[in-house]
């Protein structure tokens, strides 16, 4: 990866949900070839040390923090990237999560769950909160794409949009029923704005990742001393590359949807990135 260049000199890239654990490299690699990057996220603090960072070195970043499920803040945030920067050319959309509480105790259903208090069986989840985390996943990039695209149209420079799903959109993970429900979502959206914007400048396709190991998860794949936890080797057993991403491959499969150039006729893909997990039936 070392020696991938993709020139971005002068693109305005907005990422939305900045502080995901795995666009830290990405949102790196964009600003040292040129890009001038909009970090937009309501965690500003998280945002902010990267932004610190990254101007340290000499590049162009700046945080703006936003409620990307409140439309009103968004177009804000619109008008200071345009005044900072200009007009938006690539738009990375990266925000999303899950709540625990949506997440059942076990991956089936075993005789008696549904009166047993001490588990969380699918009877349990609570639609509200269920609504919430689709809000998290899917809203959060339906109110940034309205927002953003608009200007993308007018300008008539070749854009890209990049939503950020997950290999839950292509085969649902066990045990968190509404974020595999959401992601799903996501890509079917991906598919359905590459259509509706197929005769315009716009090109819109998402990636999947599969499993990185990141602070947030960092112990449920791993043991203190460095051995796979039980669900750490049940993954790796359905990986057929055998390991965890490396959070830089996101960053490649980034740089080719982004450029106007390499990936002009791509449009409407997911493209997972995930050591073929998603490709193996585990027989």
């Amino acid at each position: 990866m070392k020696n991938l260049y993709i020139p971005l000199d002068d693109k305005i890239v907005v990422i939305t949900g900045s502080s995901n654990v795995l666009m830290t490299s990405t949102i790196t690699n964009l600003a040292k070839f040129g890009a001038k990057i909009a970090l937009v996220d309501n965690k500003i603090e998280e945002t902010k040390r990267l932004e610190q960072d990254l101007i340290a070195q000499g590049f162009i970043v700046k945080s703006y923090k936003t409620n990307l499920l409140i439309k009103k803040e968004i177009l804000k945030t619109k008008e200071k990237i345009i005044k900072d920067f200009g007009s938006c050319d690539i738009l990375i959309n990266a925000s999303g999560g899950n709540n625990k509480e949506t997440t059942t105790t076990f991956e089936y259903y075993l005789k008696g769950d549904i009166d047993n208090k001490e588990v969380n069986s699918f009877f349990d989840i609570d639609g509200g909160i269920a609504s919430n985390v689709i809000a998290a996943n899917f809203i959060s990039m339906l109110n940034p794409i309205q927002v953003f695209a608009e200007d993308m149209i007018k300008s008539e420079n070749p854009s890209s949009i990049i939503n950020l799903s997950s290999i839950n959109a292509i085969c649902p993970l066990t045990k968190i029923p509404a974020y595999s429900a959401s992601k799903s979502a996501i890509e079917n959206f991906t598919k359905w704005l590459s259509v509706h914007f197929g005769k315009t400048n716009i090109r819109v396709n998402s990636i999947a990742p599969g499993f990185f190991i990141t602070s947030a998860n960092e112990s449920s794949l791993l043991e203190e001393d460095g051995e796979l936890t039980s669900k750490g080797t049940k993954i790796i057993m359905n990986t057929p590359m055998e390991r965890f991403g490396v959070e830089e491959e996101i960053y490649g499969a980034i740089a080719f949807l982004s450029s106007s150039e390499l990936s002009s006729f791509i449009n409407g893909i997911t493209i997972p990135i995930d050591g073929g997990f998603s490709s193996y039936s585990g027989v």
